[in-house]
């Protein structure tokens, strides 16, 4: 469809401009290029920034119930479970099945060699975390953050 002024717009009248301005086209733009900058950095250690994600909050919250761990993550179980698997065959992480009355409870920890390769994958993340925090500045890069935090909240409302 053509406005009079010759530019297209889509069904709705939605401009080429207001449709790449979609929030989520950007986000997930926005996600592969960072991820690929991770990924990169991480490459010797041979972790994609997923599992280094892992690793990372596995490192803080010990052993953890898998849903628990899904929910700090903001993820799926599914995914999760998908996420681990190679983790676990690396022996980085260890899933342990429920004892006792609720056998369906699975607990996800770090083993010694994943809290080894953690601590050795850490300078290698903190060249490219350097990169993005110093090339905001400290107020800008906490104001990011917080927007960050914010669009979660808001991704979440139904």
């Amino acid at each position: 469809m053509q406005k009079r002024d010759g530019k297209s717009t889509g069904s709705k009248g939605e401009t080429p401009a207001e449709i790449m301005a979609c929030t989520c086209a950007n986000f997930r733009r926005v996600a592969r290029v960072v991820t690929q900058s991770y990924d990169a950095a991480l490459r010797p250690v041979k972790l994609k920034a997923t599992q280094f994600t892992l690793l990372g909050t596995l490192s803080l919250a010990g052993e953890v119930p898998i849903t628990r761990l899904a929910a700090l993550m903001v993820m799926d179980r599914t995914t999760l479970t998908r996420n681990l698997q190679p983790l676990v065959r690396r022996g980085l992480v260890e899933v342990e099945q429920g004892q006792g009355s609720d056998q369906r409870v699975h607990k996800v920890r770090l083993t010694d060699d994943g809290r080894a390769l953690f601590e050795e994958a850490k300078p290698l993340w903190r060249t490219v975390q350097n990169r993005f925090s110093e090339g905001f500045g400290p107020e800008r890069w906490n104001g990011l953050l917080g927007d960050l935090k914010d669009v979660i909240s808001m991704a979440k409302q139904p």
